[in-house]
């Protein structure tokens, strides 16, 4: 081989390399401006309206406020007085007062800080390249004020596929005069084998704004897990699941709830065994009981199982909150459960 040749294929070797390279930089690097909307007509230069001094805002801002929006602090996760929150309404900058997010765009994704899949303006935000903590992360702050406000992933729900993981601190909720009579929630009991990994999947969905790991279905009054876990007491390991029939239908939730797990294993999941595994659907209405029983009769039709579906469907009974520990306790200990 010639020089020349030698030449041309060192080069291109580069350019490959380069290339590959800037992939990788793309990948584990976002650019923010792949987050920020572009510029609305005569949005373009977007200006901040409320400009003052550190100080000025300290005279001002709650510490705890301060320490985040402005020292750029983040709360512990679960602290937040919004993360487990659900009233509607609109959530505004805690220092500014503007308009940044709304109830209908809030889920539960389960990192212990308030998450939105969408801001109630294209422009309310600010995207900003952060470095800090030993990595590489996609900063927000209020465009009106430039205060910190948490950051954006790409590990959201449809239809942006967004998270916004926002501190409770710098955020101020406003209840919606117009939604404030109507009632926007329903709720569903689901048991579907250790509670755990149900309740993880039913906060995953779009729509669920709220869920609840418990005991229902059994004879002993506020059993405690010891008890239900003997068996005796005829309880199953259910989750609550509150959530918005505007965007999710108590249908899909069913049709949800048969994915997730064997509705042929009467009296088990996978490694655990005992009523109290059961499969079952807790209805709360006759309008209920009639969907549930239509999706258990389409699921049965589907062939998807080679066995009989056992799923029991009943009226819902008293409906006990698990210990504390049990709430949430996949995400809290980031670890799934075996169906």
């Amino acid at each position: 081989m010639n020089l020349r040749s030698k030449i041309v294929i060192l080069a291109a070797s580069f350019v490959l390399a380069e290339a590959g390279w800037r992939g990788v930089q793309a990948l584990f690097h976002p650019d923010p401006s792949s987050f920020a909307p572009p510029p609305a007509q005569g949005d373009a230069d977007m200006a901040q309206t409320v400009k003052k001094s550190r100080e000025e805002w300290k005279k001002t801002l709650p510490a705890d406020t301060f320490r985040v929006m402005i020292a750029c602090g983040t709360e512990p996760p679960w602290s937040g007085k919004y993360n487990d929150f659900w009233e509607a309404g609109d959530y505004h900058c805690a220092a500014c007062g503007a308009l940044l997010f709304n109830s209908q765009t809030k889920y539960e994704h389960g990192t212990g800080w308030p998450s939105f899949f969408e801001t109630a303006a294209p422009n309310a935000l600010l995207y900003l390249e952060d470095r800090s903590a030993g990595m590489v992360r996609t900063e927000v702050r209020c465009a009106a004020c430039d205060g910190h406000l948490g950051h954006v992933f790409d590990d959201g729900p449809p239809p942006t596929g967004r998270h916004y993981c926002i501190n409770s601190a710098a955020l101020e909720f406003r209840k919606s005069p117009a939604e404030a009579g109507a009632k926007k929630t329903e709720t569903a009991i689901f048991a579907a084998g250790c509670f755990w990994g149900v309740e993880e999947k039913f906060g995953q969905l779009p729509g669920v704004l709220e869920t609840e790991a418990g005991y229902t279905g059994g004879r002993t009054v506020n059993p405690t897990y010891e008890q239900v876990c003997s068996g005796v007491t005829g309880h199953a390991e259910a989750v609550r699941v509150v959530f918005d029939p505007a965007r999710i239908s108590y249908t899909d939730l069913v049709r949800a709830f048969f994915s997730f797990h064997d509705p042929t294993q009467k009296n088990r999941q996978g490694p655990d065994v005992g009523t109290q595994y059961r499969s079952a659907i807790f209805t709360r209405s006759e309008e209920q009981r009639k969907q549930a029983v239509a999706v258990k009769a389409e699921v049965e039709a589907s062939g998807r199982f080679r066995r009989d579906v056992v799923t029991e469907i009943s009226p819902a009974e008293a409906f006990t909150r698990a210990e504390e520990y049990h709430q949430k306790y996949n995400l809290k200990n980031k670890r799934s459960c075996i169906f």
